[in-house]
């Protein structure tokens, strides 16, 4: 990637983490990077191409340290929460993506809603696809893997985010427990 774009790249993140999408202007995001305007423009349309490509690659990031976490578990499941698990925590400790989760809440722009729907759709297809791989190898009983992926993504956003909202915060192992507990006939012996 051209030097100067992933300079405007960062800068964006900086200043959308911030000061969020909505209150972020192309100025701002010149001022950081130390660069005119007009150079902005010419590698991004709008702001809003900007955060899409931000998203595309904190996207890319993620997946990265999912594959990586796919292949520290030894059993199936041991494997599918290694991944969600790492996507989250990941999710959780990018001040980005909170900024995006709060200015969602906030105020539901549509192109920060349309931001983190795509980071959600782009993680259920990941998992959706290893639940495939391990139904095709014999090691997961048959069933949706997309719809199976999408209810084991919102247990964990609400065992990893909502959960500590009242309660003592979950260890990666007391989840992995409860999952297997809740979706071990899913696992074929």
């Amino acid at each position: 990637m051209d030097a100067k774009k992933q300079l405007i790249m960062e800068s964006a993140k900086k200043s959308f983490s911030l000061f969020g999408y909505k209150g972020t202007t192309m100025d701002q995001i010149a001022k950081i990077a130390g660069v005119g305007k007009a150079t902005i423009y010419t590698f991004f349309a709008n702001k809003e191409v900007l955060l899409h490509d931000i998203i595309q690659s904190l996207i890319s990031e993620m997946k990265a340290g999912a594959e990586k976490a796919l292949a520290e578990g030894t059993t199936p499941f041991e494997k599918i929460h290694s991944a969600l698990y790492a996507i989250l925590v990941f999710r959780k400790e990018h001040e980005l993506l909170i900024q995006l989760a709060h200015e969602v809440q906030q105020f539901g722009s549509p192109v920060t809603i349309e931001a983190m729907a795509s980071i959600e759709t782009e993680v259920v297809q990941f998992i959706s696809e290893h639940i495939e791989r391990a139904i095709h190898n014999g090691t997961m009983k048959n069933c949706e893997p997309k719809m199976t992926a999408f209810i084991l993504f919102k247990i964990y956003v609400a065992l990893v985010f909502d959960w500590e909202k009242q309660n003592e915060p979950l260890t990666d192992e007391r989840i992995l427990k409860l999952l297997q507990m809740y979706f071990g006939n899913f696992i074929n012996d």
